[in-house]
């Protein structure tokens, strides 16, 4: 079976010596970049399934790689960053980032959200359907390929934002907690603050699908309840 590649990017190489020797332990092969250039240019050459990345590095910072990366790959992006503010973490929520640890972390908080992000990653939470596809009004997803097009077009997804609409999809008209939302993506108990967390990758999602974000007519806001996909 071939394992799954993990690349670290940081400018700190006592973290990503680190990092590489604990992951490797754990039977992932681990790639190594030192800042966002580097970083983009091993994805080139490289099959990588997750990225733990830097936010605060020389030439292209976390940021900066991120965008890059998202205009071509949904692969889960773990932000490992010193930078604790709010502000910050919203942020990188809200430009692609799927997961965001503060420094310093605990190892094993790190390795479990790498196995909840790559385990969603791989089998998508492991949900089957009969049917291969649902179309709700100008949306069109595939759950085989775990894709959407909207008027035939192609909508570029987070693996998170996948996860999410793949749920609300799976159900039109059903409403989901956010606790709900949190527990079958995250694979976790809603998290303290983490109904902010939820929150930004709606919006996200709401910004690439909806024609008028601000009046969204799928990605319903049922308020006190949760979220629905809108039912046609």
């Amino acid at each position: 079976m071939e394992k799954e590649c993990i690349l670290i990017v940081d400018d700190d190489k006592d973290i990503v010596a680190t990092l590489k020797i604990q992951l490797e332990k754990e039977n992932y092969q681990v790639l190594c970049a030192y800042n966002g250039k580097e970083a983009l240019r091993q994805l080139e050459q490289s099959q990588v399934h997750l990225i733990l990345l830097d936010i605060m590095m020389p030439q292209m910072d976390g940021f900066s790689a991120i965008m890059k990366i998202r205009e071509r790959q949904n692969i889960p992006i773990l932000v490992m960053s010193a930078k604790s503010e709010e502000s910050d973490k919203i942020l990188g929520l809200s430009i692609g980032a799927d997961d965001y640890i503060t420094k310093p972390f605990h190892y094993k908080e790190v390795l479990a959200r790498i196995q909840s992000q790559l385990r969603r990653y791989m089998r998508l939470g492991g949900i089957h359907t009969a049917s291969d596809e649902i179309r709700v009004g100008r949306l069109c997803y595939n759950f085989a390929a775990h894709t959407l097009t909207a008027d035939g077009e192609p909508v570029k997804l987070t693996s998170i934002e996948t996860k999410i609409l793949e749920l609300l999809m799976r159900h039109p008209g059903r409403i989901f907690s956010t606790e709900e939302i949190y527990s079958n993506v995250w694979g976790e108990p809603l998290a303290y603050n983490s109904e902010n967390t939820v929150m930004v990758h709606i919006r996200r999602i709401r910004e690439k699908i909806e024609i008028t974000p601000g009046e969204p007519e799928y990605l319903k806001v049922v308020w006190g309840i949760g979220y629905k996909i809108e039912k046609r």
